[in-house]
């Protein structure tokens, strides 16, 4: 069984051919994002992360009981009872006390 030729009458607009074209056109794009916003979470996914570097010590001042640390960029943020305690990073030494209301 064969296919009648196409003529005028059974010929598909334009407008709908290329409403088809845009269809695959976007499909076919859509399926690359995906295919690719995967393949970036597998690679981020399974890379190691970076070893935190931290100071050896930190010596708190007498009477003090840490709450809770913090780590930032260049600080480590100790805060205490009334205080928040910032130590260099690199070092470990007290660079600034700070005193909470």
């Amino acid at each position: 069984m064969s296919m009648p030729p196409e003529d005028e009458t059974t010929a598909m607009p334009p407008d709908v051919r290329f409403v088809k074209r845009l269809v695959v056109v976007l499909t076919s794009v859509m399926i690359v994002g995906v295919v690719l916003i995967v393949g970036l979470l597998v690679a981020r996914i399974t890379q190691t992360p970076a070893p935190v570097a931290l100071p050896d010590s930190i010596d708190l001042p007498a009477d003090t009981t840490p709450e809770a640390v913090t780590l930032a960029r260049d600080w480590v943020l100790v805060l205490v009872a009334d205080e928040i305690l910032l130590f260099d990073r690199d070092t470990g030494a007290l660079a600034h006390r700070i005193t909470l209301p």
